[in-house]
C-alpha cells in the first residue's frame, strides 16, 4: 500500500513555479538595492523596468532566471520541506488531534524561525548569484561575473572565492529569512512584513553584489554615509508588489502538487 505523504521536495518545486511569474519584481528590487543612480537619478521602479526593457528588450526582465530557480529548489525547498517536522518536534512530537490542543502561536512562529532560518543557510550560494546575474548588465564590461548560468556561476564562486564565497552575506540574508518566514506565517500585512525585512535584504544584496571584504556594520556606515537612512528601504516598492502574488501562487502551487502526489501515490498498486 503507498504511502500518502508528500515528499518534501514539493515546496522548491512550488517555489521554483512561482518565481516564474515574479521574477521581475525581484530583478527590479535588487537593482534597486544594489545601485546608487540610474541615468543620474534615483533608481524608482519604473525608471529600472523601463530602462531594462528599452536597453535589452523584455527578455532581459528574466535575466539570472536560472539563480531564481536554484534559489528556490534549495531555500523554499528547505523552509517549507522542514516546517512540519520542526513543528511536531517542538511539540513534542506528537501528531495533532481532535483530542489535542493546537500548538500554541509562539510555537508555531518558533518553528517558521528556525525553518526559515536554516532555508536561509541552504539558499546563501543561490542568493549570490541571484544578486549577480541580475545586476551584472548594469556594471561596466571588466567588472561583470558574466555567470552564463547558475550551475556555471556556482562553479566560479567557488573556485574564485572558496568555501568563504559561498558564505558571503549569510548572516543578514538568514535574519531576512527568519524575519520573512515567522511575517509569512503570522500572516502580518504586506506592509510590515516588507518594512520588517527590507534593511537586512538591502544590507545582503550588497554584500553579495561584490567581492570585498564587506561586513554588515561596514557597509551599513558607507552606505549611510553616501545615501542617508533611507538607503535601507531601497527596493522596497517591488518587494511589496512580489510579497502578496508570490505567496499565493507559491501555496496554490504547493497544494495542487500535494493533490496531484496523493491521486499519484493512490493509483500505484
Amino acid at each position: 500500500m503507498s504511502s500518502s505523504k508528500t515528499p518534501f521536495w514539493l515546496g522548491g518545486v512550488a517555489g521554483s513555479m512561482a518565481a516564474c511569474f515574479t521574477h521581475p519584481l525581484d530583478l527590479t528590487k535588487l537593482r534597486m538595492q544594489t545601485i546608487k543612480t540610474l541615468d543620474g537619478r534615483k533608481p524608482s521602479m519604473f525608471r529600472v523596468i523601463r530602462e531594462t526593457i528599452v536597453s535589452s528588450g523584455v527578455r532581459s526582465l528574466y535575466v539570472g532566471l536560472s539563480a531564481s530557480l536554484l534559489r528556490q529548489m534549495t531555500y523554499s525547498l528547505v523552509r517549507l520541506g522542514s516546517y512540519d517536522s520542526i513543528k511536531n518536534r517542538i511539540t513534542d512530537g506528537k501528531q495533532l488531534s481532535n483530542h489535542r490542543k493546537q500548538p500554541s502561536n509562539t510555537q508555531l512562529l518558533l518553528a517558521a524561525g528556525i525553518s526559515g532560518g536554516f532555508g536561509g543557510v541552504a539558499g546563501n550560494p543561490a542568493d549570490i548569484l541571484l544578486v549577480r546575474m541580475t545586476t551584472d548588465p548594469l556594471k561596466p564590461p571588466n567588472t561583470r561575473y558574466n555567470y552564463s548560468n547558475a550551475f556555471y556561476g556556482l562553479f566560479r564562486l567557488a573556485r574564485e572565492e572558496g568555501f568563504q564565497g559561498l558564505l558571503r552575506g549569510l548572516s543578514p540574508n538568514t535574519i531576512r529569512a527568519v524575519l520573512m518566514n515567522t511575517s509569512q506565517l503570522a500572516s502580518l500585512a504586506g506592509t510590515i512584513a516588507t518594512t520588517i525585512c527590507s534593511p537586512a535584504d538591502v544590507i545582503k544584496a550588497r554584500i553579495m553584489a561584490s567581492t570585498d571584504q564587506s561586513s554588515i556594520i561596514g557597509t551599513l556606515a558607507k552606505s549611510f554615509r553616501e545615501e542617508g537612512p533611507m538607503f535601507i528601504f531601497k527596493g522596497w516598492t517591488p518587494a511589496f508588489i512580489r510579497l502578496a502574488p508570490n505567496t499565493v501562487l507559491m501555496l496554490v502551487f504547493l497544494e495542487q502538487l500535494r493533490n496531484g502526489w496523493r491521486y499519484y501515490t493512490k493509483a500505484l498498486p
